[in-house]
């Protein structure tokens, strides 16, 4: 009777406890949420502005001490506008970038060195000619041009998924209140992603100034692949029959501004290394020598004579830091520190080959002790002569226009007599042409200038 009356009990204790831990469970959900979904409120991240370096921003700055530590030419650069060609960039809102012209100016102007940036702006030219505020004396012009534009677009060349489902479940519990919807306990797990990359290419081209004609083999096609991936995630229990759960998602699109800006460096540094032939490959991890870089080493090589070949080793070999004299001989101590710079150099061969001319140009140390020794080597050359002073001075010590007179008392012959002295002694018309011709040569063009700019004709003094 004890037994049959303890079973009752028991049984009416497990649905009490039941009960309270199904209706305490939700309060401990909402409790751990610890806010009102009516007062849902996001924190919005401020960060300040910085400066924009890339991967390649210090490849560029590089690339100019490179200029000074070969001592190449100096190059008076400018770029054309620079646009999509695609058209894609208004068919999908900007996706890419329409103009990418002031990404080419940033890019040239950061090189420095013998590098020369000049911008293309033919309306702000001509305002300041009808202003007057420039007379245009001292202009750079442009050695070369680069043209070029976006010339491919292609999105949603791949796109893969994958997922993960888990899910597990109890057997159903026979002592669970009859009010629950459910008898078991189940918890689920999914995560799903996805990802697609485009295609975006860049072609550039050099030009040359002064016969708008393209630079043979002065060019780059280069390209990138731009990703972007969507992630999400959820996690779901189930407690007799009501679901609850955490679910998150993610998305990452890779810049595409930011990817084609990476395409213009890496083209500029690629087509300017390939005109002054430099070896721009060791500024870029994993590139590998340009083969129109070491074949226009070995043209030059060939173009040279054999002093000159031997004087250029000694200067390289003195960036080396290798101490030889520059005597355009194949000494001794110049075979030593040849041997020793480019181990597959012969001494007994007697002189040098092209390939270890190349071996020796590219691989000369790029640091500051190299830049140094440049400069000694440019403190040490020897001056050329002082130009000559300009001619206009000249000009203006010829007799003044009072001697033009001089024939106004020619009524009477004796009394022009006295006079003919002074009119013999007088050959400043004779000596205006000697001195017009090294004018001409120094000053024509900027005064042809000056006559169409300030809109009047000039005067003989003011040339």
């Amino acid at each position: 009777m004890r037994a049959s009356q303890s079973l009752p009990g028991r049984e009416g204790k497990r649905r009490a406890a039941w009960s309270a831990l199904l209706l305490a469970l939700p309060l401990f959900l909402i409790s751990c949420a610890g806010m009102d979904p009516r007062n849902v409120d996001v924190e919005v991240k401020k960060a300040p502005p910085e400066k924009k370096v890339t991967t390649l921003s210090p490849a560029l700055i590089d690339l100019g001490k490179m200029t000074e530590i070969y001592d190449t030419p100096k190059l008076n650069i400018q770029s054309k506008d620079i646009v999509d060609n695609t058209g894609t960039s208004v068919a999908t809102g900007a996706e890419i970038p329409r103009d990418i012209t002031e990404m080419i100016k940033s890019t040239l102007n950061a090189i420095g060195g013998k590098v020369t940036f000049i911008p293309y702006n033919p309306g702000f030219i001509q305002n300041q000619m009808i202003t007057g505020y420039s007379n245009f004396d001292r202009k750079l012009i442009p050695d070369v041009v680069i043209s070029g534009g976006i010339t491919e677009f292609d999105r949603g060349l791949e796109t893969r998924g994958k997922n993960i489902d888990l899910g597990a479940e109890t057997k159903p519990f026979t002592h669970a209140p009859k009010w629950v919807p459910g008898k078991t306990i189940g918890i689920d797990y999914g995560k799903d992603e996805k990802e697609a990359f485009s295609r975006i290419t860049l072609d550039f081209n050099l030009i040359d100034f002064q016969t708008m004609a393209g630079v043979p083999r002065m060019q780059t096609v280069n390209t990138i692949k731009v990703h972007k991936a969507v992630a999400e995630s959820e996690l779901g229990f189930t407690l007799f029959g009501p679901t609850f759960g955490l679910k998150g998602s993610v998305k990452k699109v890779q810049g595409r501004h930011a990817a084609v800006r990476l395409l213009v460096e890496l083209s500029m540094i690629q087509i300017i290394g390939k005109y002054l032939k430099l070896p721009y490959w060791k500024l870029l991890p994993g590139a590998k020598p340009d083969p129109v870089v070491i074949d226009g080493l070995k043209r030059e090589f060939y173009s040279m004579d054999e002093p000159t070949r031997i004087a250029k080793i000694q200067e390289l070999l003195i960036l080396h830091g290798y101490d030889v004299p520059l005597s355009g001989t194949l000494d001794e101590e110049t075979k030593t520190a040849l041997s020793k710079a480019v181990p597959t150099f012969d001494p007994g061969a007697g002189t040098v080959d092209k390939d270890t001319y190349v071996e020796l140009y590219t691989s000369v140390p790029f640091a500051d002790s190299t830049l140094e020794r440049r400069m000694l080597l440019a403190s040490l050359a020897p001056k050329g002569p002082a130009e000559p002073p300009p001619a206009q001075p000249q000009r203006q010590a010829a007799p003044p226009q009072p001697a033009r007179e001089q024939p106004q008392p020619a009524a009477s012959q004796p009394a022009a007599q006295p006079e003919q002295p002074a009119a013999q002694a007088q050959p400043a018309p004779q000596a205006q042409p000697e001195s017009r011709p090294a004018a001409k040569k120094i000053t024509t063009g900027q005064s042809v200038k000056r006559r169409s700019l300030g809109g009047r004709m000039l005067k003989d003094d003011e040339w």
